[in-house]
């Protein structure tokens, strides 16, 4: 009596794309935004005027944010149809969060691409320059800074209760959060500067969060959790 073998199936997790997809775009907009913050300081004075010779340094940095900008939104969309398992109404707000926080920094992008337009053109004066580079400073605080921490607060939520990734690391989120909206409160009511030692401080635990959350969906994925059950498909 002989018997068939039967054929080998392996097994797929198909929610491991849509975490590298999100992994990614975390360390994408990490990559992009840094260089830019750095450009536009050393292109900007204090008094809020730009330096001449600056144009190409302005550019730089207006595609850098506008790379950012796309890179928030890919990530909250790559992330949504896991997500939405866990709860929906946080999953859809976390995607709405991050395509307003991506239209503030375009308002921003535009800003910075006028400054360059004026000077180009010869045709701008020094109040102008300065009322656009405050235009692109307000953005960057209402941008990364307020919906960062409504970003941290709404994705970490969902990850905390799912159980995606490790506790720890929806947990720095959701400490950092409050302390960066706290920080971001003092500057709009002129107690503290967007660059001011505080503000730095009060970003670092948002920065780890963000980079730690990128750095293991690129590379680890989601964990097992209840969320992804039934999810795995066999070949």
């Amino acid at each position: 009596m002989t018997t068939t073998a039967r054929p080998t199936t392996a097994t797929s997790d198909p929610t491991r794309n849509h975490a590298r997809a999100a992994g990614i775009f975390y360390l994408l907009t990490f990559a992009a935004s840094l260089p830019a913050f750095a450009v536009i300081g050393s292109a900007v004075n204090p008094d809020l005027t730009v330096a001449a010779g600056h144009d190409t340094q302005l550019l730089s940095a207006g595609f850098l944010d506008f790379v950012t900008a796309l890179t928030g939104i890919g990530s909250a969309v790559a992330l949504f149809p896991v997500l939405k398992r866990q709860n929906q109404s946080l999953a859809l707000g976390f995607v709405t969060s991050r395509l307003l926080e991506a239209a503030i920094i375009m308002t921003g992008v535009v800003s910075l691409l006028a400054v360059v337009t004026l000077n180009q053109n010869g045709t701008g004066t020094t109040a102008t320059s300065q009322a656009l580079v405050a235009v692109r400073d307000w953005t960057f605080l209402f941008g990364p800074g307020f919906m960062a921490s409504i970003n941290a607060v709404l994705l970490g939520t969902l990850m905390y209760q799912s159980r995606l990734v490790p506790r720890i690391i929806p947990t720095l989120g959701l400490v950092g959060a409050p302390l960066l909206f706290t920080a971001n409160v003092a500057t709009v009511f002129g107690h503290n500067e967007q660059t001011s030692a505080v503000t730095m401080l009060a970003t670092v635990p948002i920065a780890c969060w963000e980079l730690s959350v990128g750095g293991w969906l690129a590379f680890k994925g989601f964990k097992p959790a209840p969320v992804t059950a039934g999810l795995t498909k066999v070949d």
